[in-house]
Formats: structure tokens, C-alpha cells, sequence
């Protein structure tokens, strides 16, 4: 009886019908099985259900080599290997096999007085080992044991045919013996006396050596090793199997829910790891499999950052199993190529990361906006630079940097934006939430003023009414590509009444900025929100409106799906997993096909400002050097707002409701107070010690401002 969940304790892996399996036989049985209705793989065998018929190395009907070697067009390997196929590499090798010798000399000269006193003492030891050797063997005392049997047994003829052996090997071997004791005791002095002193010490040199190699112990060894190659587990067919059915993605018992394979097993081209391809049973999906990866991980007997799966275009139930031999993202990735201080294009795509295969991760920025979220500490703001210094090198993109957190790794950054604010002090610039207010408020006027422009430009300039390259480099119209970066953004939406009209502005922006060439990139260690009502809610739309998603390490699988978006967990994306030593390793999810896990370059302090210094000069060659960056002054006109109040005031009139007064300073004075709200308003004249009372507007009461409250405001400030 066959149980109608079978785990891998239902199976008896040992006995199967003690069936014993000659390999070769198997081996022609599976290559002459035709395959199966989907062309996947090939039918399993009905005689019985074991693993070992999948150990054989021809590739199944349907599969390929996951790894092809490589090869020119014609089929033919290259007889030359390409690192030593031209000249710079062949100066690569050597300057590579050069390193590595040096190294090694440099490792073992060292330890070079410690090899030679353990030679001597494991030498010394080695004189008595060998001749106890040669004594053994001029003894025979192999043979005791024969005799001793004959003796038991009461035969003297076999006692007295072995005794008389044991005597003459006995002389033949003590001849032997004589002959190399005599030909050392003369042959040694005669060396000594006539040979070379090279010679000597060359001899000396070798029979040290042997008599140590003799005399140490076998776990014992002299010279250490200056490189240690690893040794990894060896995974097979039969544990991928194993580890599949203990899954519970399939079942060994029926034909069709039988996993089977696309290829053979083969170490990948980086040599780190060993890939296949997976074929699902029928039903089962690539989804189902990265739910499964934990199980996974299990069955193979490995830790489950090490098991990787990737999507086969091919089939929804086919995947590509990859098995790192260690921890792929414990390593990084190594400095960021951005410390070239070359140009760069925006246009293009930006170099990111590796992913956990060591292939380069780049994120297209264009047309985007990216969400970047994490527990403190964990690469978030790093991640970001990261980006934000592959804007600043473009020196036709104009950069904004906002950081709600006032850290110093961006600091340096306003050597090159054109807006920037630092943490929420004031400072001699101003009070950084008003800059960043006005800096918003900007951006959108940008954004507005830009769709217009490009409906209005002619066909063959804008031919899909959308920004180009050639119109944002092109000084005559004026919109150059925007990357705005915030950092710590959960901050703006916790500051009170202003925060309304940021999280309007922020929310707008995020939505409709990115078509108009305004890149928003925002990393935030508060994903899941910040304050209530409305401005809870604006925070909501503003983080769910990312397309690109980067989740480092996350605190529980909620807060993950936050950062990366409804859905993520239920397809195995989960950045809490994470482990805490990982720094600046992610999940991206948006920015291709894949989701890859990737480790972001890095740039610390130094490599930011050297990169950053290049990208001033740039820019200044460029011409394009703009705003605070060029020592320019935010516009930013103080405004009486009790005098413009007042101003708006009519004659006769004993007060306005916030309503009715922002209205009217929108209309008079929209330069101002185009996007001014009642609850704006409001905020600022209570601010000014002007009461918000109930004032009668078209028959209604509302809460509004009194006449006299905002005289006796501006005569408070005159007295003072």
C-alpha cells in the first residue's frame, strides 16, 4: 500500500527487494528509453523505483549541458588557451603564476628555520623507524604465523618445510642487508672525501628528507601549505532527487510525478558551485520550487544560502538548480567600478552589485523609481550612493539629494547637486524642511512646465512624446534628466502640519516624475509607515508607487513584502532570511526578470569623495554645474504671511475661514501661494499665535482666522 503523502521515511532506501544494480546495464536501458509525451526528459523505468538509473552521464532527450564547453563556431576548442592566446594576457598569467610564486616564497622562507629543526627531529626518528624495517624484514616474522598454525595442528613435515624457508630466506635477506650496510660505510666516506660540496649538501638535503618523510607521523606534516584549496560536498543526482521527493514536489511512486532531468550535472564556469536542470512533474511550477527552496536546502544537506533557483524560459515547470560549495554571499563584491571617475550615461544602465553566481547586476534608471529598504546598518545608504554617484559622474543629470537622517555620507554630495539638505536642524541655509518643501514644490512646477514643452515640440524632435537623450543634453530646451535621492524619507511625513503638503508633493512626484525624466531613489529603515491619517495613508501610496524594489535585511517576512511589494513571499523572496553578517546584500525585485540576491558594490567615505571630486570636474568642464553646487542661494523669498493675510483681507470683513483665505492667497499672489491649502495656512498663523476660531462663511460656521487676531499678531511683533 502506497500512502497518499508519501515523505522519504515511507520509502526503505536500503532494501528495495535487496535489488542489486549493475550500473552499466541501467546506464543502456536509460539511453535506449524514448521520451516522455512533453519532451522534458524520458520515461521512468517500471521495474521499480530507485535513483541510481539517474547516475549515468548521457544527457536526457529534451535536455542540454547546462555548461557548454567553450568552443569556436566550427565545433573545435581553441588549441591555444585564451590566457595565453594574445599578449595582455599572457602578461596577465604571468603576472598572475609571478604573484602567487611570490607569495608562496615570501610564505615558506619564513618558516623555513621551523621545516628544518622538525626535518632533523623526524629524521632522527626515521634512522630507527628504517632499521626496525629492515629488521622486520631479514626476520620474516610474517611467517610465524604459519608455523605456529602447523605447530597447532601437530604436522612437523609442513613445521619442519617452513622452518627450513624461514633459515635460508633468513640468509639470503642478511646477505642483502650486509651488502647495503657495506656499500654505505664505504660509499659514504668515498662521497665525502671526492664529491663536490653542492653535491654533499644536495645529497644531505635528499636523505634528510627521506628519513623525515619516514619518521613523522602520516597526520604530521612538515611543511604547511601556503594555499588551502577547499573541499566541498559532492552533490549527485541521487541526493537532488532525494531532496526534490522529501520536498514534496513530486513522488518516486508514480510515472508522471516523477522529477526528472534537463541535463546533466556539471560544475558551473566559475568552478564555484554544481548546477542542473530540474523538469517538475506535470502541475508543478517554478513557484512551487522556490517555495521549496528551504526544503530543498534540507534534503541536499546544505545551508539554504547556498541553493539557488533560476527560471527556464522554456517551461514554466523547468528550473536550473545551482549548489554554491560555500556561502556565495558572505563575499563581497568588491570596490565599485565608478572609482574609474570616468563619465557615465544615465541612459545606460548603472553598475549595482553581483549577484550570487558573480554575474554583474545593473539597474535601469531611466523612466524608474526605486524603493530601498532595510534594519539600520544593514548597506541601505551605501546601496544608494551607490546610484547616487553613478548620476553624479553623467555631468548632464541634475541631482537633488535630500537626507531626512542628517548623515554625513552624503555631505559631500553638495559638491555636485543642485539642491541638497542635510537631517532636520536648522542651519544657515534655513530650516531643512522648508527647503525641502520648496525644493518639491520645484520639481513639480519642473514636471508640469516639461509635459507641456514636449507635447508642444515637433514630431521628428520628440518622435513618441517623450523625453530623448538628445533632448535632455541639449542645452536650447532645458530639461536636463533629474535624479532625486532621499534618504531617511520617513522622516518628511513626521513633521507636523508641513508634512501634508510634502507627502502631497512626494506622492504626486513619484507617480508622474519618473515619465518626464525625474528618477526618484528613496531608502527608508521604516517601510511599514509613519504618523496616521491622511499622511499615513499618502505615505502607503508613496512607497507602493516603486517599480524597482531593493530589500536588504528586513526584521520579519511582513516588513520584506513591504519593502519588495504584495507578493514577494508568496514566490520565495523573503530578505529576512538574510543572515545579520551580510552587509549590502539584497533582494531586487523589479529591475529585470530575474529577482536576483545581490552584493552591492562598495564606496565608503574616501572612494565617495574622491569619485565625487571627479564628477565636480566634470561638470564644471561640462558647463553644467547648477545651483548650490555653482554657490548659488536657494530662491527662497521670506514671506510676511501675516501681512499677506491680512492683505487678502477685505474691508468690512471680520475674518476668513482657512478655506477662504488660502483660496485668496493662491489667486493674488500664486507666485507664493499657488499650492497653499486651508490646513497649510492654518498651520502657519497658529504658529503665529493667531487663533483658528469659528468664522461664519455663506451661512456656514467654519474654523478660520479673526481679523483682529491677525492685527493684534502683527502688533505683538512690531512691540518685540
Amino acid at each position: 500500500m502506497v500512502p497518499q503523502n508519501p515523505t522519504p521515511d515511507d520509502f526503505d532506501w536500503q532494501a528495495r527487494e535487496a535489488e542489486v544494480l549493475d550500473l552499466n546495464d541501467a546506464r543502456t536501458r536509460r539511453t535506449n528509453t524514448a521520451p516522455t509525451a512533453g519532451g522534458g526528459g524520458t520515461s521512468a523505468p517500471t521495474s521499480d523505483t530507485h535513483f541510481e538509473v539517474t547516475l549515468d552521464d548521457v544527457p536526457q532527450v529534451g535536455g542540454a549541458p547546462v555548461d557548454v564547453p567553450p568552443s569556436r563556431p566550427d565545433g573545435r576548442r581553441d588549441i591555444v588557451p585564451s590566457n595565453w592566446s594574445n599578449w595582455p594576457n599572457i602578461k596577465t598569467s604571468l603576472r598572475n603564476a609571478a604573484t602567487l610564486t611570490g607569495y608562496r616564497a615570501g610564505f615558506h622562507g619564513l618558516r623555513a628555520p621551523w621545516y628544518t629543526a622538525q626535518a632533523l627531529f623526524w629524521a632522527i626518528i626515521g634512522v630507527f623507524r628504517l632499521v626496525g624495517r629492515h629488521i622486520t624484514w631479514w626476520w620474516v616474522s610474517e611467517q610465524y604465523g604459519l608455523r605456529q598454525a602447523a605447530a597447532d595442528t601437530n604436522d612437523p613435515a609442513m613445521w619442519l618445510k617452513l622452518h627450513r624457508e624461514v633459515k635460508a630466506t633468513r640468509m639470503w635477506r642478511g646477505l642483502v642487508l650486509a651488502g647495503e650496510l657495506l656499500a654505505v660505510a664505504i660509499g659514504a666516506p668515498i662521497l665525502y672525501a671526492m664529491a663536490p660540496t653542492w653535491v654533499l649538501a644536495v645529497a644531505l638535503v635528499a636523505v634528510v628528507a627521506l628519513l623525515a618523510r619516514i619518521g613523522r607521523p602520516v597526520d604530521r606534516r612538515i611543511i604547511t601549505p601556503a594555499t588551502v584549496a577547499g573541499r566541498f560536498r559532492r552533490v549527485n543526482p541521487d541526493i537532488i532527487l532525494r531532496a526534490y521527493y522529501a520536498a514534496g514536489l513530486g513522488r518516486p511512486d508514480k510515472d508522471t510525478q516523477q522529477v526528472t532531468f534537463g541535463s546533466t550535472m556539471a560544475r558551473d564556469a566559475s568552478g564555484t558551485g554544481s548546477q542542473v536542470s530540474i523538469d517538475l512533474p506535470y502541475g508543478k511550477t517554478f513557484d512551487d520550487a522556490v517555495k521549496a527552496r528551504g526544503a530543498i536546502a534540507s534534503g541536499l544537506d546544505v545551508a539554504v544560502s547556498q541553493v539557488f533557483i533560476t527560471r527556464d524560459p522554456s517551461s514554466h515547470r523547468r528550473h536550473t538548480l545551482w549548489v554554491a560549495d560555500r556561502d556565495p554571499l558572505a563575499q563581497g563584491a568588491g570596490r565599485t567600478p565608478l572609482l574609474r571617475c570616468k563619465p557615465t550615461d544615465i541612459w545606460q544602465p548603472a553598475p549595482f552589485g553581483l549577484d550570487e553566481r558573480g554575474n554583474k547586476v545593473t539597474v535601469d534608471l531611466m523612466w524608474t523609481s526605486m524603493l530601498i529598504g532595510a534594519q539600520p546598518r544593514q548597506g541601505k545608504t551605501f546601496a544608494a550612493r551607490t546610484l547616487a554617484l553613478y548620476g553624479a559622474l553623467d555631468p548632464y543629470v541634475k541631482l537633488t539629494v535630500l537626507d531626512g537622517g542628517g548623515k554625513p555620507d552624503w555631505r559631500k554630495f553638495a559638491l555636485v547637486a543642485d539642491r541638497c539638505s542635510f537631517g532636520l536642524a536648522m542651519t544657515r541655509d534655513g530650516d531643512p524642511a522648508e527647503i525641502v518643501l520648496e525644493t518639491l514644490r520645484e520639481i513639480k512646477a519642473d514636471v508640469q512646465d516639461r509635459y507641456e514643452r514636449l507635447s508642444a515640440l515637433p514630431v521628428d524632435v520628440c518622435p513618441e512624446g517623450k523625453l530623448t537623450r538628445e533632448i535632455a543634453r541639449n542645452p536650447k530646451y532645458n530639461m536636463p534628466v533629474r535624479l532625486v535621492i532621499l534618504d531617511e524619507f520617513q522622516e518628511y511625513f513626521d513633521l507636523g502640519d508641513i508634512s501634508k503638503e510634502i507627502a502631497s508633493l512626494l506622492v504626486y512626484l513619484v507617480k508622474v516624475a519618473p515619465a518626464a525624466g525625474v528618477i526618484f531613489v528613496d531608502a527608508t529603515q521604516r517601510p511599514s509607515g509613519v504618523g496616521t491619517g491622511q499622511v499615513a495613508q499618502q505615505f502607503i501610496s508613496y512607497r507602493d508607487n516603486h517599480q524597482v524594489r531593493f530589500a536588504l535585511r528586513t526584521g520579519s517576512w511582513q516588513v520584506s513584502d513591504l519593502v519588495m511589494g504584495s507578493g514577494a513571499y508568496s514566490e520565495g523572496h523573503d530578505s529576512s532570511t538574510l543572515l545579520p553578517t551580510y552587509k549590502g546584500v539584497g533582494i531586487l525585485r523589479g529591475a529585470s526578470d530575474h529577482t536576483p540576491t545581490a552584493r552591492t558594490y562598495l564606496a565608503d567615505h574616501e572612494d565617495a569623495e574622491k569619485i565625487l571630486i571627479a564628477a565636480r570636474k566634470l561638470r564644471e568642464q561640462a558647463g553644467t554645474l547648477t545651483g548650490m553646487a555653482a554657490g548659488e542661494q536657494a530662491v527662497r523669498e521670506v514671506r510676511d504671511v501675516l501681512a499677506d493675510a491680512r492683505t487678502v483681507i477685505h474691508a468690512g470683513e471680520n475674518g476668513l475661514t482657512w478655506a477662504r483665505l488660502a483660496a485668496r492667497l493662491a489667486e493674488q499672489m500664486p507666485e507664493h501661494y499657488a499650492d497653499m491649502t486651508a490646513e497649510t495656512i492654518s498651520a502657519q498663523l497658529r504658529a503665529l499665535n493667531v487663533r483658528s476660531v469659528n468664522v461664519k462663511d455663506s451661512g456656514q460656521v467654519l474654523k478660520g482666522a479673526k481679523t483682529a487676531d491677525i492685527d493684534a499678531a502683527i502688533t505683538r511683533r512690531k512691540a518685540a
